[in-house]
């Protein structure tokens, strides 16, 4: 079982700051140059200057100055600690990328880091390897979690929900913030112990299934064994979100195909590809390219489109035998997956990328929407593009149960968890 605590948190002393709105900041992997500098303009305490730190002079250490930085907000009072435990409710109201509008709940607290398995955490994804080891420097230096990390449990009852709802609905939020993207973030303190005991216990026998966030796990892992001993560094800030919950919705990712065109070996390898395995129907709109998963249909299906001729297509797997043949390795859940279809059948098997080329996007890219993924084609910055329809929760996590990990960029959770909200102390 997965051991859940309260939260004794550091956060913004909002009394200081002005509000939630000026000091918190997207996750640091999608944060640009530009998107930097106008996040710390925003307020001289906005988080990115500690999340994606830069150092003081050129040549700097930009870990030490993160370090530098947080310390002086906590000793200036701009970052305070809290004096008791707590469960810190996020309700996140959006527009998902289909243009419904929804609401998410969840709840924040700390979970003791241990290794993947049965019954405690399992990942969801591989993951690339690069930013590991700049998210274990930052922790190092700060000696806190800055962000949570996104997970999810099963709890049919809404037991936890329950408990904490009286509170959401009896008290005003802690803070609030809108993102770029229109979602808006609330944060409600929950420091009620038969509160907090509820929670605890319909946690307590659930498995957790990490939705984003695996870099920051596994760098807690590391970071935890590198301390040693017994500590509040043995437990990392997440973010629990029940299966259950009415405003889970996972979105997908599309795949974009560079280094094409100049080669008219590796095209024809593609086209053959295609057609020995799938069966392909020309599409009248292209906004029919992104399958839709909601029929409860089995099948594997794409859209294809590539930049030269602009024409859409539906590709649907001639045989489950096909992808069953090809990745025999791999439990019948994995072999459902479209992305793992995809990687074994048309980027390992016809053009040949490996693990590692796969991994650090060579000749691969990825488009969180249609219409970035359709932008890429025409402006013929991708050669190709495949959209993929949204993997199911339920599939998402047969596969973990099955001890799977999917390929890179399988799910797209939206809406994101902002940083900034509140802190883990690690000392």
């Amino acid at each position: 079982m997965a051991e859940i605590l309260p939260l004794t948190a550091l956060h913004y002393d909002l009394a200081r700051v002005g509000s939630l709105q000026d000091v918190v900041a997207p996750p640091y992997d999608v944060i640009d140059d530009e998107g930097r500098r106008a996040l710390a303009a925003r307020s001289p305490y906005n988080v990115v200057r500690v999340d994606l730190p830069q150092p003081a002079e050129p040549g700097g250490d930009p870990y030490a100055e993160a370090a530098r930085t947080f310390r002086r907000w906590q000793e200036d009072g701009i970052v305070t600690r809290d004096e008791q435990p707590a469960i810190w409710v996020l309700e996140q109201t959006y527009r998902g990328p289909d243009g419904r509008e929804l609401r998410r709940r969840g709840f924040l607290g700390r979970v003791r880091v241990t290794d993947y398995g049965p019954g405690r955490i399992r990942p969801h994804e591989r993951t690339h390897p690069g930013p590991k080891e700049d998210r274990l420097r930052l922790t190092r230096a700060t000696r806190a979690n800055l962000s949570p990390i996104f997970s999810l449990f099963s709890d049919p009852g809404h037991v936890a929900w329950q408990a904490l709802a009286p509170h959401v609905r009896e008290q005003p939020p802690f803070g609030e913030a809108t993102d770029d993207d229109g979602t808006v973030h609330r944060l409600w303190r929950v420091t009620e112990p038969q509160a907090i005991a509820t929670v605890l216990a319909a946690v307590a026998p659930a498995e957790l299934l990490i939705a984003d966030g695996h870099h920051r796990y596994e760098t807690a892992r590391v970071y935890a064994d590198e301390v040693g001993g017994e500590g509040p560094h043995r437990y990392v800030l997440m973010c629990l979100v029940p299966l259950e919950d009415p405003g889970l919705t996972v979105f997908p990712t599309h795949r974009l195909l560079t280094g094409l065109a100049d080669d008219p070996a590796r095209q024809e390898a593609l086209a053959a590809a295609i057609r020995a395995a799938f069966e392909v129907e020309p599409l009248e709109d292209p906004r029919q390219l992104v399958p839709d998963r909601d029929d409860g249909d089995d099948a594997v299906r794409l859209g294809y489109m590539d930049a030269r001729l602009l024409r859409p297509y539906r590709l649907t797997l001639k045989d489950q035998a096909i992808a069953d043949a090809a990745l025999a390795e791999h439990a019948p859940p994995y072999r459902r997956l479209d992305t793992a279809v995809l990687e074994a059948l048309i980027l390992e098997g016809a053009l040949g990328m490996t693990d590692e080329q796969i991994d650090h996007r060579a000749g691969l890219d990825y488009a969180r929407d249609f219409d970035q993924a359709l932008e890429a084609l025409r402006t013929g910055a991708a050669d190709a593009a495949f959209f993929m329809g949204a993997t199911p929760v339920k599939r998402v996590q047969e596969v973990a149960e099955a001890g799977e990990t999917m390929p890179p960029k399988s799910t797209y959770f939206f809406p994101k968890l902002l940083t900034g909200m509140l802190f883990n102390p690690l000392q």
